[in-house]
């Protein structure tokens, strides 16, 4: 079986295929030499990974799977969620975006979060959905040099360390796009 993981992000490419088993082969949007931006205009990560899978099925007839990720804060009201991207511009620097973030936190008292990702399958004309979520809060500044995106300022519960100080493993097993992936991958060996 070969499926398309529908992203540009190298960093998620690498996390993903340590997910995948052997007998999956993945393709990258630059092995069917996809090159254009796949529209994320849905007002959900739900929706936007939807529409990404979608995007490549119907353009490119591929089997595929995409992925959105929001991290959404409580004294925020779930900020940025579904802009975590680009919350400091539509530039897309993750620093930017944490600074920002600190700033808007910084006289909150209440720093409890969460990674949201959605994964969604679309496999033999079918759409299928799985969420991971991972519980934490965000720290008062970076630490950590691994991971990208909000992983230097994200805790997960139960754990001294951030993201960005974790190994892949460990942050695949504990972190909010492993479950997501790790359910798609049950689904597909149960096929």
């Amino acid at each position: 079986m070969q499926l398309v993981f529908a992203t540009n992000n190298p960093n998620k490419l690498k996390e993903v295929q340590s997910l995948i088993p052997d007998h999956i082969k993945l393709l990258s949007l630059k092995d069917i030499d996809c090159f254009e931006d796949i529209p994320e205009t849905q007002p959900s990560i739900e929706g936007n990974a939807i529409q990404k899978a979608e995007y490549i099925k119907t353009n490119y007839g591929y089997d595929c799977f995409a992925d959105d990720t929001g991290l959404e804060v409580d004294a925020l009201n779930g900020e940025p969620g579904v802009f975590s991207a680009r919350y400091a511009g539509e530039r897309r620097n993750a620093n930017d975006n944490m600074d920002l973030l600190l700033r808007n936190l910084k006289d909150s008292d209440d720093r409890r979060a969460q990674f949201k990702t959605v994964v969604a399958l679309h496999l033999n004309d079918k759409l299928e959905t799985f969420t991971g979520i991972c519980k934490g809060e965000i720290t008062t500044k970076k630490h950590g040099e691994k991971g990208f995106g909000y992983d230097p300022i994200f805790k997960p519960n139960g754990y001294d360390d951030t993201f960005a100080e974790m190994d892949l493993a460990l942050k695949n097993k504990i972190g909010h796009r492993g479950k997501a992936v790790m359910q798609l991958v049950a689904f597909l060996n149960a096929l």
